[in-house]
């Protein structure tokens, strides 16, 4: 993650517009041209009175990282030298903060309501009881959004569960997209409302594939998790399980470090699974789910891996502009699975 001012683009829309079959493509493009102009898309409206916070250093990278062994225990105490952080294939000198459950978190919980959404609200209307444990810190609170085309703040941040659970319960069918580009875009400028020093997490529970947006495109949503300190946690309910195995396993091993390259592959892959790359790239997990009990365990995860991730930061000494690829281990091999971020965005350095 790199600490930098978050700048969200939204592009032309364009409509093209068929006549009939019968119409000769003359007459087609005369009426089309009569037309009056096709106005702008319009930036989606943060919280009322809400500013986004503007970060002050632009090459202090974050990067949240799990250390966790088989049956969920976590490793604790580790210090600067037990790790090794690599950008672009280069050891970086790293700091880690150590005290890792004390930072309030600020939430964003983003649930689907378009599509096939509505076949999981009885899951959903359960989720409520499931945040306390993401407001255990009496500073932490949470944020609801709603979305099918487009976003919508169904609750503003708040660090009482029962009125998001409240929302929840109420939660109506959408127009059948899901706009998860636009959503995370959006999700993103609600967390930079929020002090700071908070943990800033976007939980996103939809589908895979992205549906309609017409705000944010792939690579803006990209380069705006890479300059942000923003940890998703992403949680699908389409059947994708064994794709799973292979995420939560994955070392960076045979990651490219052509950052062109990189940028493409990421494009791709934000084609075929939004939410697990967005949860990768921001050293996030990604988690599907079936029955009522795997979804109430992924949650309940997800709250306590929020709270058991060591920070570590560096600045880095390739000042290369665009996307770098990260890559995290230990020194010594404890037989652990490790969880960090994946990417972050460097922008160019002023002359």
């Amino acid at each position: 993650m790199i600490r930098s001012r978050c700048r969200p683009i939204f592009p032309l829309a364009s409509i093209c517009l068929i006549l009939g079959g019968a119409l000769c493509l003359t007459s087609g493009v005369a009426r089309a041209q009569q037309l009056p102009p096709i106005e702008p898309p319009r930036p989606m409206p943060l919280p009322q009175g809400a500013s986004p916070t503007l970060r002050v250093s632009t090459t202090e990278v974050l990067v949240p990282t799990l250390v966790q062994m088989r049956g969920d225990q976590i490793v604790y105490g580790l210090k600067a030298d037990d790790f090794v952080l690599e950008d672009n294939g280069k050891p970086q000198q790293i700091h880690v903060q150590e005290e890792m459950d004390t930072a309030p978190v600020a939430l964003v919980v983003a649930v689907e309501q378009g599509g096939a959404s509505v076949l999981e609200f009885g899951k959903f209307a359960k989720m409520g009881p499931l945040l306390d444990s993401f407001l255990t810190n009496p500073r932490s609170r949470a944020a609801l959004v709603g979305f099918d085309s487009a976003p919508h703040l169904l609750e503003d941040f708040t660090h009482d569960a029962d009125r998001i659970d409240a929302d929840l319960q109420q939660l109506q069918p959408g127009d059948g997209r899901a706009a998860i580009l636009d959503t995370a875009g959006y999700a993103l400028s609600l967390l930079e409302t929020q002090p700071r020093e908070d943990r800033r997490v976007l939980l996103l529970i939809g589908e895979e594939r992205d549906h309609g947006s017409k705000h944010v495109k792939a690579a803006q949503l990209i380069r705006t998790i890479g300059e942000s300190d923003v940890l998703v946690l992403s949680v699908s309910f389409s059947p994708a399980l064994a794709e799973l195995g292979h995420d939560t396993k994955d070392s960076g091993d045979d990651r490219t470090l052509n950052m062109i390259s990189t940028l493409a592959m990421a494009i791709q892959a934000f084609r075929k699974n939004v939410v697990k790359e967005l949860a990768q790239m921001s050293g996030g997990e990604y988690a599907t789910f079936v029955g009522d009990k795997r979804f109430e365990a992924r949650l309940l995860d997800a709250s306590k891996q929020v709270r058991n991730r060591y920070l570590l930061s560096f600045h880095p000494t390739d000042l290369t502009p665009g996307l770098h690829t990260i890559r995290v281990r230990t020194t010594q091999d404890y037989g652990a699975r490790i969880v960090a971020r994946r990417n972050y965005w460097l922008d160019a350095q002023p002359q």
